[in-house]
């Protein structure tokens, strides 16, 4: 996946009609969820709006091309027990702290996505090292599940401590020293899956070099 252009400022706009129908106001015509799709690919900034509304539908509409992606066959990126934690997360009292935690991982994987590319095309010959292509699909389940499990403590002993605070415990808990106490415990968790990420190119390098 590309990064994102430096005219980002300027995204494209797409208004969706009643009928579903998405009209690029950059092209003027008509696109499907597999142009927008690319446009993501492509790195090409864009925000869809409700062309009766005016509402920003733009989360909306990300989330149905995942939907569109997972649906065909053999691109499945979400693992079922990762769906279920993500779910679980809803009306959590850490929720505020889910998408952050996810945005910084992503990043954070994507910064090596281009030295992943360059070992397996160059030097692996499009193969991971590590046997077949199942096993490294197994691999990379293995890899998202145990990022959630690095945050299951985290969760379990702030959820612990928030049940038993009184409703104006909690809001100066959210404002308060204890709240820059939480954060900063996320960040170390999110400092140790940049941990793995690392082993993981060095054991990959060291595979390569045999």
């Amino acid at each position: 996946m590309s990064e994102p252009k430096t005219e980002a400022a300027n995204p494209v706009t797409i208004k969706k009609y009643a009928n579903r129908r998405l009209y690029n106001t950059a092209t003027s015509s008509y696109v499907t969820l597999d142009h927008l799709c690319q446009m993501v690919k492509d790195g090409v900034e864009f925000q869809v709006f409700d062309a009766k509304t005016g509402e920003d539908i733009t989360r909306s509409v990300l989330t149905q091309i995942i939907v569109e992606e997972e649906g065909k066959g053999g691109q499945n990126l979400l693992p079922i027990s990762f769906l279920r934690q993500l779910i679980g997360f809803y009306g959590d009292n850490l929720q505020h702290l889910v998408p952050r935690y996810l945005e910084v991982s992503m990043q954070s994987f994507a910064r090596n996505q281009e030295q992943f590319r360059h070992m397996m095309q160059n030097t692996w010959g499009g193969l991971f090292p590590f046997g077949r292509v199942d096993d490294a699909s197994n691999q990379n389940m293995a890899f998202f599940e145990n990022a959630m499990k690095m945050w299951a403590p985290f969760m379990a002993k702030n959820a612990g401590i928030i049940e038993g605070m009184t409703q104006a415990d909690q809001a100066a808990q959210a404002s308060g020293e204890n709240g820059a106490q939480a954060l900063t415990e996320l960040q170390t968790k999110i400092d140790g899956l940049q941990r793995q990420i690392d082993e993981f190119m060095a054991q990959a390098r060291t595979q390569s070099k045999k």
